[in-house]
């Protein structure tokens, strides 16, 4: 894997995880050392988190850390009803609908153990069920265009959601949502996976627009420096492209 692919996964999840939070600078000198890689793979990467969305031109200092505010989350989620409904509308057309048939038994018990004891594991198992879902979606809709156009939007919405930490009440919703989303996919009705999917974007837009309300900005704080498990350190047992 090149260096500039390290890079990007790195400062990706420190984006995603809030490690690097939104406003703060990337200085190139400062994000090359402390990954240990040279300034040209990390403009790559930089280049691809603008791309991404997650980081924005900042003046003559290189880029920061886009914000997170309600006008944020309403232009993803506007972006995201107009390809998750075509892509859900598709899916219905051409999917197998056993699949879908499954995975609905499969959400909806994963909303009733989300109601009696929403642990860690239940979240996770939860979380993997979503993940499947859209996976489905994507391969049943197959087009192409609409699936690379979805990767900056799920980058966004993970950051989006690790700092919202939805409550239990909210997953257990959510969860009977995608439900409702698979049921209408198996049952091969565009109509009713396309109204489905705008229901739950609807409540996921609500739910993270009033967790932001409630959240304090984070402090900023540097990440911890990368030491032995730095990018450079990791790339030796990579080939480069």
């Amino acid at each position: 894997m090149r260096a500039s692919d390290l890079a990007y996964t790195e400062l990706r999840r420190d984006i995603v995880e809030w490690r690097l939070e939104p406003g703060r600078v990337l200085g190139e000198v400062e994000q090359a050392e402390r990954l240990g890689v040279s300034r040209t793979p990390l403009r790559e990467a930089l280049q691809q988190l603008q791309a991404d969305g997650l980081v924005e031109p900042h003046g003559g200092r290189g880029v920061v850390v886009t914000h997170v505010s309600a006008e944020h989350v309403d232009a993803l989620f506007e972006a995201r009803a107009a390809l998750d409904t075509a892509s859900a509308a598709l899916a219905a057309r051409r999917a197998d609908s056993a699949r879908f048939g499954q995975l609905t038994a499969d959400l909806e018990s994963a909303a009733e153990r989300l109601a009696e004891n929403p642990d860690d594991e239940s979240v996770r198992a939860y979380y993997l069920l979503v993940s499947r879902l859209d996976d489905l979606v994507d391969e049943a809709a197959g087009n192409p265009y609409l699936r690379r156009a979805h990767v900056p939007l799920k980058a966004n919405l993970a950051r989006l959601r690790r700092a919202t930490r939805e409550s239990p009440g909210r997953l257990r919703a959510s969860a009977v949502e995608h439900a409702a989303i698979a049921r209408a996919i198996a049952s091969g009705d565009p109509d009713l996976a396309s109204a489905a999917t705008r229901v739950h974007l609807e409540a996921a837009r609500r739910a993270i627009v009033s967790a932001l309300d409630h959240r304090d900005p984070p402090h900023g704080r540097p990440p911890t420096p990368a030491s032995s498990s730095s990018i450079a350190h990791r790339a030796s047992s990579h080939h480069t492209a």
